[in-house]
């Protein structure tokens, strides 16, 4: 009989291992490709999904139930990474003068375009609440769950889509005419 991710994540909050497994066995892949489109590198995703993945077994006793243990993960997922993005920043001014940083994110994005993967390049040019949402959606989250997970209307869900492209478009007509 199989368990429900709700019945695994207490089991696994209880400290069954074989209950945490699973659950990582049946997400490990989706969160890795939602922190490949927060991220928009192979590697930090890799980073960031270890981290996740580490610190998952103190957060799962905060899961509560009160929605799907997915929409709770993402959450997880999305809070992890905006923490990575602020950590880099606060290295990127601590490096100021130097320039590493920003070169290191200009090589990424212009190999990111190389290999003909320019959305995820263009979507780090995007605003913080409209990328998260992008990359939700591209998940084939529902508006409805992504709005869960973000703590926001469905409404501004499908605004924030809507932005999403029509900056998405703008980005790609000023490189075609450049």
């Amino acid at each position: 009989m199989e368990r429900g991710d709700e019945t695994l994540a207490g089991l696994a909050a209880a400290g069954d291992g074989e209950a945490f497994a699973t659950l990582l066995a049946r997400h490990y892949d989706r969160l890795f490709a939602l922190a490949f489109r927060l991220t928009g590198a192979r590697a930090e995703a890799e980073d960031l999904t270890q981290d996740i993945c580490a610190a998952l077994p103190a957060k799962l006793s905060r899961f509560r139930g009160e929605s799907r243990f997915s929409t709770w993960l993402y959450r997880v997922a999305v809070n992890a990474a905006h923490d990575r993005r602020r950590r880099q920043g606060a290295r990127a001014k601590a490096a100021d003068g130097w320039g590493d940083w920003e070169r290191a994110r200009q090589d990424e994005m212009a190999e990111a375009k190389a290999r003909g993967e320019w959305l995820l390049a263009a979507m780090t040019r995007l605003p913080d609440d409209l990328r998260d949402t992008l990359a939700l959606v591209l998940d084939e989250v529902s508006h409805a769950e992504a709005g869960a997970v973000l703590g926001v209307s469905e409404g501004t869900i499908s605004w924030r889509v809507s932005e999403a492209k029509k900056r998405l478009r703008a980005m790609r007509a000023e490189e075609e005419s450049a």
